[in-house]
């Protein structure tokens, strides 16, 4: 007997099998859609994660008695700690096939626990090729009767792609992280996500990108349309995952460049004052508010607790009023009887591109409204065509503005996010963020090489801040500046540079890394040596009584920057000055300059 067979034998017999959990969430519905149940064996053991501990199950041909256990281990655990949602299990098709493999035990297994089989769902892995498809689309339909949801894990990534999902007709589909890894920076990879989606429409399945950590993978996959998410971002597998997501965590998770442009692209903005009448109110006196103000088209029905519970529109109300009888059988109805009872609800500060989704999605009728809350109880009534109208503006008018290159709100953007600040009076720092080396740098790797170095640090900027109240601008070229609304700047600047000195290393050739540098041409042609890249971050708190506009406040962050670029390294240099300089006169008979 092998030392590894005696290791899992081990881990049969003891049952040491640790379950973590990842939760997989619905960001536009602002909840945990579930958590994927993720095995590992013995801690700082050869077979602790999990490639390692199924490879060697499948060499053994102990694979089926490995899953049962963690099977029953995550079962068990999800109801321990009474998780919300649904419990994604991983199972290979080759088990599910294995004449040895017990039959009904994942049911019995939810029973003895007592978990509803609706709430689990069967991931089957693309990842192992199938020779018997009709047995395997027998078995999966097997599950189906039990009460199980089917979802294919990995798409994209194995053996049958489509033909499987086409057999399978899964409740979900997984899409392989390859494909999400990077996605905003690939026309291929979001052609191929743009055409998963066109399929899960027409059949009905609904789409999870797994394997996001970057912000930008997140904003672009959102914007697609796909509202089921999970990965680093948000939170790693674990012991003790997180029960819940608060609106708050999902907006600053769902950050997406270009709602630095705009703060009111959260629908609050768009919220309109419309008085609102109880659920109890009969239906003749709200006729009665319709007659007396021409100009209102819907009116909000609330509950006790003053939460939105519906719509009455006008003309609903006056068709019925129009009908023989219809005075005589509705004059003293409650409104309940005859109100839109599933009008679009919102919170104040779900984002409009999120909102203009579900609109679109739920083909809501452009002539109505939507209902706004805060904290669920009801604000107001915004009105679909504005809110269409306003995204359509705010796209266009982030597009003339934004860089291309990054996509990053440029000089206009930036100008309007500190002359914002500098009108309301509210405190803030600046940095401005400069590459050095980069020119020794763009000649000698090329200008490829020296624009994927400048999204680099577009993307490092963003991430460092992606937590804070900031707003990131590209002013062109290697030039960034981070507005800051709180105390968190030197910290984030010291992140950005700790980042981004550790993800330029890819750049390099290991001969310049292990040199620290590498000999260059100056412009007066000399040979010079030039240190890797390195960051200047100039950061200065603007005294709002003393700098009246934008360009002061740019030009004490620019002369800050200058002092940081004194230093051959990366460095962070925090002005004391708060006020512009002392104006400069020149005089017409001289050079003299006086200050």
């Amino acid at each position: 007997m092998t030392l590894q067979r005696q290791a899992l034998e081990a881990i049969l017999y003891s049952g040491e099998v640790t379950t973590l959990f990842q939760p997989i969430l619905d960001i536009s519905g602002q909840l945990i859609l579930g958590y994927e149940a993720l095995s590992r064996g013995p801690q700082s053991s050869p077979l602790e994660m999990p490639n390692s501990l199924f490879k060697a199950a499948h060499q053994e041909g102990l694979i089926s008695e490995l899953e049962l256990l963690c099977r029953s281990k995550a079962i068990e655990n999800f109801v321990k700690l009474n998780l919300q949602g649904k419990l994604f299990l991983n199972v290979s098709p080759k088990t599910l096939l294995d004449p040895c493999h017990p039959k009904g035990e994942t049911r019995h297994l939810t029973e003895h626990f007592g978990l509803a089989t609706n709430r689990v769902v069967i991931e089957v892995t693309e990842q192992d090729k199938v020779d018997n498809d009709d047995l395997l689309i027998k078995t999966i339909a097997h599950y189906r009767e039990l009460g199980f949801t089917i979802a294919i894990d990995d798409l994209g990534a194995g053996y049958s792609g489509l033909k499987q999902w086409s057999a399978l007709r899964p409740d979900y589909v997984k899409i392989d992280r390859y494909f999400i890894d990077h996605c905003d920076q690939s026309e291929v990879k979001k052609e191929f996500l743009k055409s998963i989606i066109v399929l899960a429409k027409a059949t009905n399945t609904l789409v999870i990108a797994e394997g996001i950590e970057r912000s930008e993978e997140l904003a672009l996959v959102e914007s697609l349309g796909i509202n089921n998410v999970q990965g680093f971002l948000f939170e790693r597998p674990n012991l003790q995952p997180s029960r819940d997501f608060s609106s708050a965590q999902i907006q600053a998770l769902t950050f997406k460049l270009c709602d630095q442009f705009d703060q009111s692209m959260a629908i609050g903005a768009l919220s309109q004052p419309q008085k609102a009448i109880a659920s109890d109110t009969r239906c003749k006196n709200a006729h009665l508010l319709f007659e007396q103000d021409k100009t209102i088209i819907s009116i909000p029905v609330i509950n006790q607790q003053g939460r939105p519970v519906g719509l009455l529109h006008k003309d609903q109300l006056t068709e019925v009023f129009a009908a023989p009888y219809g005075h005589a059988l509705y004059d003293k109805r409650p409104v309940i009887e005859l109100m839109d009872k599933q009008p679009l609800i919102v919170d104040e500060d779900q984002k409009l591109d999120t909102v203009s989704k579900q609109i679109t999605e739920q083909d809501f009728d452009i002539r109505r409204h939507i209902v706004i809350t805060r904290d669920s109880n009801y604000l107001g009534l915004a009105p679909l065509r504005d809110i269409l109208k306003h995204i359509t503006e705010e796209k266009i008018r982030h597009a003339q503005h934004a860089n291309p290159l990054t996509m990053l709100p440029g000089n206009v953007a930036i100008n309007e996010a500190i002359e914002q600040r500098l009108r309301n009076k509210n405190k803030f720092h600046l940095a401005y963020i400069d590459l050095n080396h980069f020119k020794q740098f763009n000649d000698l790797y090329g200008y490829a090489s020296g624009d994927s170095v400048i999204k680099l640090l577009a993307d490092v900027t963003v991430q460092a801040c992606v937590n804070s109240a900031n707003f990131v601008g590209h002013i062109g070229g290697d030039d960034f500046m981070v507005v800051f609304d709180q105390n968190d700047a030197v910290s984030i600047c010291n992140r950005i540079i700790e980042q981004f000195e550790y993800r330029s290393r890819t750049f390099f050739t290991p001969d310049h890394i292990a040199s620290k540098g590498y000999w260059a041409t100056n412009r007066e042609g000399e040979k010079q040596f030039v240190p890797l890249l390195t960051l200047s971050i100039g950061l200065v708190e603007p005294d709002l009584q003393q700098c009246k506009n934008s360009h002061q406040v740019a030009a004490l962050a620019t002369d800050a920057k200058k002092e940081a670029k004194r230093f051959r390294h990366s460095y962070l240099f925090t002005c004391k000055r708060r006020r512009p300089a002392p104006a400069v006169v020149r005089l017409a008979t001289s050079k003299k300059v006086i200050y």
